[in-house]
């Protein structure tokens, strides 16, 4: 069967709302935010985005990923790279890479091979060559360097190339959380949740001690395991956000996975803009639409697995009140069911909540407003 065309567009965009995108060899840009206050935005509809040429491309891209401060863009396709200054899109640097990835503050590393791997400054200068000691399949890049072979996955500190973890597992895809503490790491069913105990791997470099095969034993800590293999995904906070095979756009927050909508059709992830609240994704053809995801939501969600609960309730007033409910069903779950009565708004589901804590003059006056009153009538 021959596939014609990518299925995955070549785009990315900043954290302002701007994406950049490519066209064979053409690069156009749009802004979300240049979507005038009068359009009324519908969750998956169509964004109506004025398309701007911003130049070509002296290769063809197969990737397309801006820097983490949205000041420059690398294409990398053919084998080489080419990174451009988003606004201008003027040629700053260029080599061979078969793979290309960012650190947190704007250093970089290409893969030349899999046995060659080398790391750039911001400056563009090249610091370190390094050769692993395995076939190097893939590199990602984030908090930390990391090399997977086809069935492990080494994590290196950007700064020295010393090794911090080496973790057995098929990677398909890596994604750490601006914090830097948080890592989900993609595998062909399912994903996993991990921390990074950067003072741990710190304390243990100062100390002089030798690292072994297995670098720094507690580096990293397994929070989550889900059984869904991940298309596409990115964090907002201390919440993972991505679309599963079935193309399901779901967010997980200590472990739960909540089901936000059901696409109808392949859609990947762009970004989020906690400005607006929202969740931006692109198919195939370049179209831009985007989801609601109120941060107070996710942040309620998080102070609650964390345990902190007097702030969690300073933040409940935040969460609009049609999705309360949903907030009351996370805390039941936790097993907090006085406090999801309190905060659900359905009569039904009051009365359910009701009559599992006994309280029976509450039911009473649930049967009175809902539907239950009559099943049970």
């Amino acid at each position: 069967m021959v596939k014609i065309g990518r299925e995955e567009p070549v785009a990315s965009m900043d954290n302002s709302g701007k994406i950049i995108w490519a066209k064979h060899n053409e690069i156009q840009t749009v802004n979300i935010k240049s979507v005038g206050s009068d359009f009324e935005v519908t969750d998956g509809e169509r964004l109506p985005l004025a398309v701007k040429e911003l130049g070509t491309c002296d290769l063809y891209p197969q990737s397309l990923k801006h820097n983490p401060n949205g000041r420059f863009v690398v294409v990398c396709g053919d084998g080489e790279y080419i990174i451009y200054t988003a606004l201008a899109w003027r040629n700053r640097s260029f080599g061979s890479a078969l793979e290309f990835v960012w650190s947190l503050d704007g250093e970089y590393a290409v893969r030349e091979s899999t046995s060659k791997i080398k790391i750039f400054s911001k400056n563009f200068q090249e610091k370190r060559s390094v050769r692993p000691t395995f076939s190097a399949e893939h590199i990602y890049g984030g908090t930390l360097l990391a090399m997977c072979s086809n069935d492990f996955i080494c994590f290196y500190d950007w700064a020295e190339c010393r090794l911090i973890r080496r973790i057995d597992v098929t990677v398909k895809n890596l994604y750490w959380a601006d914090s830097g503490d948080l890592v989900a790491i993609a595998s062909d069913a399912s994903f996993y949740i991990l921390k990074y105990n950067r003072d741990v791997v710190s304390s243990y470099l100062y100390s002089g001690r030798p690292v072994d095969e297995q670098g720094v034993e507690d580096a990293f800590e397994l929070l989550h395991e889900t059984n869904e293999r991940v298309r596409t995904g990115l964090w907002v906070g201390d919440c993972f956000i991505y679309n599963n095979s079935s193309w399901r756009l779901n967010y997980c927050v200590g472990g739960e996975v909540t089901t936000m909508y059901h696409l109808d059709r392949p859609m990947y992830l762009l970004g989020y803009l906690a400005s607006q609240s929202r969740v931006y994704l692109i198919d195939k053809e370049f179209t831009v639409m985007g989801f609601t995801l109120h941060l107070s939501l996710i942040e309620f969600k998080t102070l609650v697995m964390r345990g902190d609960l007097e702030k969690a309730n300073e933040v409940l007033p935040l969460i609009p009140k049609e999705h309360h409910d949903s907030v009351a069903h996370f805390l039941e779950s936790r097993g907090m069911v006085e406090d999801a009565l309190e905060v659900a708004t359905d009569p039904d589901y009051r009365f359910e909540l009701a009559i599992q804590l006994g309280r029976l003059e509450v039911a009473k006056v649930c049967l009175s407003h809902g539907t239950a009153g009559q099943a049970y009538s």
